[in-house]
């Protein structure tokens, strides 16, 4: 038993925390010791403990797990993260990475390639997609155009925040308590962003959040 990797669940369905945990256990050299659905409560349990592998979604009951993941590279860099979620891996899986991810998998392929990405990650090496793979290589060696991109990957890791919690119906001040900042930090980031994506008013903002948001997820 005390080989075994202790994994930890950070993922706000626990219906499917409980499916992951069975996956994982059927593993005899992995182990799920701690699970948590929001950022505050896996800070707390990390305090306590620290497992051999953090896997996270990257929506959370309170903060987004990209919060978490900047966290963790902070004050726990050897503690390896790998993002398990729905959303669009084309959107997120770049700034995970850049944030201190060491891997990115969707929940649709979670059956066939989790255990696998697991093992990778706890090995040292980044697990990604060949399609992620082939973009960040591309992006690195400058064979992507500027002209290319989706306005929303210009915006800042902080401003993408904050686009996708207007686009989940949050307000200003819940915004402002959730990511630890003033309300006016929060007005002035949203002034940023309509610029950065052309938008003109408060109300073509939040009606270009949420679209967004429909469009890449499936939760």
């Amino acid at each position: 038993m005390s080989a075994q990797k202790r994994i930890m669940i950070v993922d706000d369905h626990p219906i499917f925390r409980k499916g992951l945990a069975q996956l994982i256990n059927e593993e005899k050299d992995l182990r799920v010791t701690g699970e948590a659905d929001d950022v505050f409560d896996a800070r707390q349990a990390l305090m306590q403990g620290r497992p051999d592998l953090l896997i996270v979604d990257i929506t959370l009951k309170d903060a987004s797990g990209l919060e978490l993941i900047k966290y963790c590279t902070d004050r726990y860099p050897d503690l390896p993260v790998l993002v398990l979620s729905m959303h669009d891996e084309s959107v997120y899986a770049e700034r995970v990475i850049r944030a201190g991810a060491r891997g990115y998998i969707m929940k649709q392929e979670m059956t066939a390639h989790v255990i696998q990405a697991i093992r990778r990650v706890l090995a040292g090496d980044i697990y990604a997609s060949e399609a992620v793979v082939t973009v960040l290589l591309g992006k690195m060696s400058g064979i992507q155009k500027h002209h290319d991109r989706n306005p929303v990957e210009e915006l800042s890791d902080r401003e993408f925040e904050i686009y996708t919690l207007i686009g989940k119906g949050f307000e200003r001040s819940e915004i402002a308590r959730l990511l630890n900042l003033s309300v006016k930090t929060v007005g002035t980031y949203r002034e940023k962003i309509k610029d950065k994506l052309g938008l003109k008013s408060s109300a073509e903002l939040m009606r270009s959040a949420i679209e967004w948001l429909r469009e890449h997820s499936e939760e």
